[in-house]
């Protein structure tokens, strides 16, 4: 378990960096003359971005072993590249640096979650993720707080907030110089080749990245829930809308943190399916709240069931392709998983941007539709599985 509070320690520095640059992203934007569609892009292309090299890290990962390089290498690179947000003047700027900064995560993801999978015994791997996963929302808790004291106690902006978070992402680098890479995943001869044409993953892999790819095309950026709360406190000032609505964001932390270890734990007890089934109908419900939502009490009920959806949902996948992936192939599987679902953000993004710019509410129908249609085929396509990897 050292290695899983190691890489959840870098975890919760590195949200804690990026959830005092976040929350602010789409107002910082908005002052730049970018719009809903400008918001889409920015937050699926750079997601795209680190989507594309997943795969191609997980698979360079389990040929060469060099799990850890890649996890420090990634965690370094988005470091660095956050040092670009407090110098960008224009929204394009800002999709670049975005973009620039996915590149890590890109690189570090899967051999990080191929580290996690093997340093558990798999009937715990649920909890292990869970405990990553909770500690990396814990930063986010703490970034999200400090955004809240610096802009509306000290009246800092957003230039000197984004400088600020680009020194505390350092601080991540440091845990994991202890991190050791677990046997099982070394002990595979390493192979020069890298052709990922030659992968054979299971029939109900496929199904489950398929299905999981549709699910992402309605999940998209949480900065069009951010915008649609400013937007209910319109007879506020600006600076006081945006304090509320970074109180919400708190809220919606505070549930992801203290309901993710348990829910990755109710996945070892009553299988992974039911786990990511009640993760696709919390969504739903979120999607219908923000449709329907008038008044600030009904935000207090959303935002921490948006929490309780990442909860549900993001140590179960991961657990969930573990299982379902052979150990060689083990950050491949994480790594395309996360490549085919990043890559339906793109058009996700473009298609919720859109459509915020004609209506706010048809950005909620639209991934009330589709998360709706996931939620079917989940049920109808796939079935439990137990692993004995």
């Amino acid at each position: 378990m050292s290695n899983i509070f190691l890489l959840g320690l870098t975890s919760l520095f590195a949200d804690f960096s990026s959830e005092i640059i976040m929350p602010l992203m789409p107002f910082f934007i908005k002052s730049l003359g970018g719009a809903g569609l400008a918001i889409g892009l920015i937050s699926g292309i750079g997601d795209a971005v680190a989507a594309i090299l997943k795969v191609l890290s997980g698979r360079f990962a389990d040929k060469t072993h060099k799990f850890k390089k890649l996890v420090f290498g990634g965690y370094a690179f988005s470091a660095l590249a956050k040092f670009f947000f407090p110098l960008a003047s224009t929204w394009p700027q800002v999709l670049a640096a975005r973009s620039v900064e996915r590149i890590g995560k890109g690189l570090r993801d899967a051999p990080r979650d191929a580290i996690v999978s093997e340093s558990v015994d798999h009937h715990q791997r649920g909890s292990g993720f869970g405990l990553q996963r909770a500690m990396d929302s814990l930063g986010a808790i703490l970034g999200s707080v400090t955004v809240l004291i610096l802009f509306w106690k000290f009246d800092y902006d957003f230039r000197a907030i984004f400088f600020l978070a680009a020194l505390i992402s350092l601080l991540a680098l440091i845990p994991i110089l202890f991190v050791r890479v677990p046997a099982t995943l070394t002990n595979f001869k390493p192979k020069r080749t890298l052709n990922l044409s030659k992968l054979n993953f299971s029939a109900p892999l496929k199904k489950f990245i398929g299905v999981s790819t549709l699910f992402y095309l309605g999940n998209f950026s949480f900065m069009f829930l951010i915008l649609k709360a400013q937007q209910s406190f319109g007879h506020l000032d600006f600076k006081d809308s945006v304090a509320l609505t970074l109180l919400l964001y708190i809220l919606f932390n505070v549930f992801d943190t203290v309901f993710s270890q348990p829910a990755g734990k109710l996945s070892d007890c009553i299988g992974r399916k039911k786990v990511i089934l009640i993760g696709y109908a919390l969504l739903t419900t979120t999607f219908a709240g923000f449709f329907l939502a008038q008044s600030f009490l009904a935000l207090l009920f959303i935002f921490p069931l948006y929490g309780l959806f990442k909860a549900f949902i993001d140590a179960s996948q991961k657990s969930f392709v573990s299982d379902l992936s052979e150990t060689e192939n083990r950050s491949t599987a994480l790594g395309a998983f996360e490549t085919s679902t990043g890559l339906a953000l793109i058009p996700g993004g473009i298609i919720a941007g859109l459509l915020w710019n004609a209506n706010p509410n048809f950005t909620f129908l639209y991934g009330l539709a589709v998360t709706i249609l996931a939620l079917i085929l989940l049920q109808t396509m796939i079935k439990e599985v137990r692993s004995k990897n």
